[in-house]
């Protein structure tokens, strides 16, 4: 049962990199409905104009998210992302209701503290950071 266990914890940072590929292609497609209004758009198929905060918002998930989906730029990109969805938590979400499952704001929450948490401990061995740190080294 220790050799399982043990190998399971050794699947970590490949779990970790899984869930970042993931997360990010999810994010992304926020920023394609704000910007592109694809695969949908943000209500009746309209896209926000890019000098719009919307515009910035779709602008920060489509760029921001594609670059944690490849893993580059990984730690500076989810710091800001992260702050972007504590904007957007504040900003949108928390005037309708202090509860998040009330105000629509469990994803501007989970991805906020998501990103935190990528911030701090990188992207995983699947990354693009990683492979060049791998050619400094």
């Amino acid at each position: 049962m220790k050799n399982l266990i043990d190998r399971w914890r050794s699947l970590e940072p490949y779990l970790r990199s899984l869930l970042r590929i993931v997360s990010a292609f999810m994010f992304m497609l926020h920023g394609t409905m704000k910007l592109f209004a694809f695969p949908a758009g943000m209500g009746n198929g309209i896209h926000f104009n890019l000098a719009s905060q919307m515009g910035l918002a779709g602008v920060l998930e489509a760029i921001g998210g594609g670059l944690i989906l490849i893993g580059l730029f990984t730690r500076p990109v989810a710091f800001v992302l992260s702050g972007e969805m504590a904007v957007a938590f504040f900003q949108v979400h928390f005037p309708r209701s202090f509860w998040p499952t009330m105000s629509g704001g469990e994803l501007a929450i989970a991805y906020c503290f998501l990103w935190l948490y990528y911030s701090a401990s990188g992207p995983g061995p699947w990354s693009i950071d990683t492979i060049l740190n791998r050619r400094v080294d």
